[in-house]
């Protein structure tokens, strides 16, 4: 691996992105930056308030800002929020910055994993899981676009899901969108 290449995490929220990453960060000493942590860093606020004051739209403003911060950085492993492809250009700086592994766990898992999280704006609502399923359908070929590889992360540990992506990342598997 490119030690000034990045490491990108994508997916659904819920799906391991950050504690996948600071694993796996670890393993290859590399630094860990997580982008929603960045964003309440840098704003003081935390996400749920962010939403409430200035809107998505505010939030993704700020994500974007962030994103593009983070993408200039040689030698990160990077956690994105779950709705960070929605933008083009974070879709384009994500990609142009290093290789992107979209971490990818189904509705029931994700929602056993958060479901008595508070931190999750997006899910203040009736029916969470109903809406889990509604921003997987527009965001799973979002993940995909950006993603050179795929991994599936509903029954591993943490450790195997390293392992695996360490696996997809050695130099000679990089080209491949390979589905673990």
């Amino acid at each position: 691996m490119d030690g000034d290449k990045n490491i990108i995490l994508v997916g659904l929220m819920g799906a391991g992105k950050t504690t996948i990453g600071k694993r796996l960060a670890s393993t290859l000493g590399m630094e860990f930056v997580d982008s929603d942590h960045e964003i309440e860093r840098r704003t003081g606020a935390d996400i749920p308030w962010i939403f409430d004051i200035e809107g998505e739209e505010g939030f993704r403003r700020r994500e974007r800002d962030v994103i593009a911060d983070i993408c200039q950085r040689p030698g990160v492993v990077l956690a994105t929020g779950g709705g960070a492809v929605l933008d083009e250009t974070n879709r384009r700086n994500l990609r142009d910055s290093g290789t992107v592994i979209y971490l990818c766990a189904s509705v029931d898992q994700i929602y056993r994993r958060i479901s008595r999280s508070t931190h999750r704006p997006l899910l203040r609502c009736e029916d969470p899981k109903q809406r889990l399923r509604d921003l997987l359908r527009v965001r799973d070929p979002l993940y995909r676009e950006v993603a050179h590889h795929v991994i599936i992360t509903d029954q591993h540990s943490v450790q195997h899901m390293v392992r695996q992506i360490m696996r997809q990342i050695r130099p000679d598997n990089r080209k491949s969108r390979a589905v673990s």
